[in-house]
């Protein structure tokens, strides 16, 4: 397992990392395709077919809009969100899009964007084939990719063949180069005791090593700068939608109408602070804010970090920001935090799943709250031991957790379900700290346990919006 820090923490916009940050770097991924057959100039007519998962709550997580982004040239770590609306409003309106914003084509939506709601490709629920036609009609070329969890995406070829998840890598890693390796949470633990690092610094030495290989002309030196430069700059993503999310009023997108709360919530904290001198759990407010200001951001498709989804992106956030407003932060600190968390994700990422349509929000929220867990814990002067307790009771309370978004939005639950895990996580982290990293069920067996839970569940409960809350609450 090869993956950077950075396949972790991407930057991207709302509502969805499987669902609208994944289908538009497929269809970019498409598109290069075509580049690089120097087929572009030749093609009169693209059609994309979704399923599953991807068909069913496409329209609710954005799938239809991050499809034309994506063919018209959009990434979504570049996009400005709000030239979203327009640029998909002139494509509809004119039933015309430009293919990497330069070869003009036609497009009539009812004909070229199916929803495939009955079938679903063999690989994994989220899957989706695009298809480019010449001018007489004949197909010159077709892929089927699939969005799997967290904004990764990988060919209908590498789901087959790779017997990792390496080439999901942004790096592509083609060999073990890092100092540390590890694929299980004992191993990670085993390494740490032979060499008497910390979690936090051995992820940063894997990052170094996995940044050399692909750069081999920069000084070492200037790497871990780079890589300092780019996790502050993560956190500085995040620390704006907060504060974006702190401010901005109105009502979400989507049709269910539910009123942003986190600008009511902001003021009256604010406003009246001598009340956490009558009630000490006022910061428990706060907390709730933070995840709650994200997931708002999220779900109007504001700029957000994948972490490690979009659905559960207000988790890690809200605990780092209560680290950097309440505790003894630094910038090194928060260096350490997410480095921390990224090694716990990766255990998720690689022996079980972050995808709802896959293992339920457990993959989600859950995995969220542990990776944050374990990165609290970690700041808070936890030994390796400790923040592997922290990640594995982050998991184990939430274990079965399942993703039935109403009407198919990333909103209700997905909303207040932030701020439950970043407070779960909180306490997770502060319940390992007050041991002695000894525990009964390792983080192994709680992955694991997750992994089978998922399996297990039904897919009504895996993002389709045909079970749960999504029937028994009216959404409109």
């Amino acid at each position: 397992m090869s993956l950077s820090i950075f396949d972790l923490f991407k930057i991207g916009i709302g509502p969805s990392s499987s669902h609208t940050v994944g289908p538009m770097l497929a269809a970019s991924r498409f598109i290069e395709q075509l580049e690089n057959r120097a087929l572009l100039s030749q093609i009169s007519r693209v059609k994309t077919e979704l399923f599953g998962s991807l068909a069913l709550t496409g329209v609710g997580h954005a799938t239809d809009t991050a499809v034309l982004l994506g063919l018209s040239g959009e990434v979504p770590d570049q996009i400005k969100p709000e030239t979203v609306k327009p640029l998909v409003q002139t494509i509809r309106q004119e039933h015309r899009l430009k293919l990497a914003g330069e070869i003009e084509i036609q497009f009539n939506e009812d004909k070229d964007l199916v929803f495939n709601y009955a079938e679903s490709l063999p690989e994994h629920p989220n899957g989706m084939r695009f298809s480019a036609f010449d001018s007489a009609g004949i197909v010159c070329f077709d892929a089927v990719y699939y969005s799997v969890g967290g904004g990764f995406v990988l060919s209908e070829q590498e789901m087959k063949t790779a017997p990792e998840l390496d080439s999901a890598s942004s790096l592509n890693i083609q060999k073990e180069v890092r100092p540390y390796p590890f694929n299980s949470g004992k191993a990670l633990l085993e390494q740490g005791q032979k060499s008497g690092q910390q979690i936090a610094d051995m992820m940063l030495a894997n990052e170094l090593a996995l940044w050399q290989q692909a750069d081999q002309s920069t000084s070492e030196e200037q790497i871990k700068a780079q890589i300092k430069e780019k996790l502050l700059h993560i956190w500085q993503v995040m620390d704006n939608c907060v504060r974006a999310g702190c401010s901005k009023t109105g009502v979400l997108p989507g049709g269910l109408k539910i009123k942003r709360r986190a600008p009511a919530l902001h003021k009256e904290l604010t406003e009246k602070p001598e009340n956490a001198l009558k009630d000490q759990l006022t910061v428990m407010d706060w907390v709730n804010l933070f995840a709650m200001a994200v997931n708002e951001e999220n779900a109007a498709g504001g700029r957000v970090v994948t972490a490690p989804t979009n659905g559960a992106a207000g988790v890690i956030p809200a605990v780092l920001t209560y680290y950097v407003r309440f505790l003894n932060s630094s910038e090194e600190g928060i260096v350490r935090f997410l480095a921390t968390a990224s090694a716990i994700g990766m255990l998720y990422k690689e022996n079980a799943s972050i995808s709802a349509a896959e293992v339920g929000c457990q993959g989600e929220i859950g995995v969220a709250c542990s990776m944050a867990a374990g990165a609290l814990c970690a700041v808070m002067g936890g030994t390796n031991e400790q923040i592997e307790n922290a990640a594995e009771i982050g998991m184990e309370h939430n274990l079965g957790l399942t993703c039935d978004p109403i009407g198919g939005l990333v909103q209700v639950p997905c909303i207040e379900r932030n701020t439950m895990g970043a407070v779960k996580a909180i306490n997770a982290a502060r319940l390992a700290i007050r041991g002695d990293g000894q525990h009964h069920v390792s983080l192994d067996s709680v992955i694991e346990t997750m992994r089978q839970t998922g399996l297990d569940m039904q897919d009504k409960y895996k993002e389709t919006s045909m079970g749960g809350l999504a029937v028994n609450v009216v959404n409109c």
